[in-house]
């Protein structure tokens, strides 16, 4: 049985990292393509020369040419210009827009069956993006946001109780930005809801520092982290190429659920071979609600700009 192929887009840090982990799961053979002669390539070989070390048969290999990518399953989208000291997602719209654009009119050409999964900032809307250029079915265009704000409201859980991230489950909703809606009442430890074991004022300093998780990361690398994005793209990866039916929060196409219509969010959805395979609509409070429709409303602000 011929393996399953994976393309990586962008062979900066959060690329490489993503395509590292994916070769590690075995997931399937690995191509990164980027515009820097020497980057995509060398990176590869590295990578490569690792597997007889952490025992793992994948193929990684790096190309300057989208001709590479051909016929991939999945294609992960990280090009762009990164997050410097100060910039908000947002700043980034008008340069990554460009990009993503004609990476995508390229992904569409060598692998029209591909699922997209999209890590370029600002996020939601560049999801969006791609989805209206690609000319796919929304649940084959899908974003990587709430599986990274997830851990990371995760991991100060469990900093905070002194326990394993393993028995941690986070539901961190909305925008991939300083909009998105942390779920406290969705958060468990071990199945207990973190309201019983936290004080309230503690859950909103954790979900305030997960709100700034990328920006805390970002001030003192003076770029944007790329190990636990990378982790969470392979998870995302994983979930499609093995049909897993993960049920996780992604950046995915809303029509009309949570009273928003046409534009691309973080909700919790079930992703298998299919891509976006179900949109799960959980109960909220008319504050969560709101918070959401707030955070729904900068990025059609957003996508206007690009003129949809």
């Amino acid at each position: 049985m011929a393996r399953k192929k994976i393309s990586v887009i962008g062979a900066g840090n959060v690329g490489a990292t993503a395509a590292l982990f994916i070769a590690q799961k075995q997931l399937g053979d690995v191509v990164m393509v980027d515009i820097i002669d020497g980057v995509p390539q060398g990176k590869s070989l590295d990578m490569a020369q690792a597997s007889p070390v952490e025992l793992f048969d994948a193929g990684i290999t790096g190309s300057l040419d989208y001709e590479a990518t051909a016929g991939s399953d999945v294609v992960i989208i990280t090009s762009g210009s990164p997050r410097k000291p100060g910039m908000t997602r947002e700043d980034l719209l008008q340069t990554n827009a460009s990009i993503v654009g004609s990476v995508t009119e390229n992904v569409v050409k060598y692998s029209p069956d591909c699922v997209i999964v999209m890590l370029t900032n600002p996020l939601d809307i560049m999801t969006y993006h791609a989805w209206k250029v690609s000319g796919f079915a929304s649940n084959r265009v899908v974003g990587q946001a709430g599986v990274l704000d997830s851990a990371r409201f995760r991991y100060f859980i469990a900093l905070e109780l002194g326990v394993s991230v393993e028995d941690i489950s986070a539901l961190v909703m909305g925008g991939h930005g300083d909009t998105m809606v942390p779920l406290p009442r969705y958060t468990t430890v071990g199945g207990i809801p973190i309201p019983q074991l936290i004080s309230e004022e503690r859950i909103e300093e954790m979900a305030q520092r997960t709100r700034d998780g990328g920006a805390e990361v970002v001030n003192l690398l003076k770029t944007s982290g790329y190990y636990a994005a990378g982790a969470s793209l392979a998870l995302m990866a994983e979930a499609i190429l093995r049909d897993k039916k993960r049920l996780i929060p992604c950046s995915a196409h809303l029509t009309g659920q949570y009273g928003i219509d046409d534009l691309y969010i973080g909700v919790p959805i079930k992703l298998g071979a299919n891509g976006v395979e179900q949109i799960i609509e959980v109960e909220l409070t008319d504050d969560e609600l709101q918070s959401l429709q707030k955070s729904a409303q900068t990025y059609r602000e957003g996508i206007a700009l690009l003129g949809y």
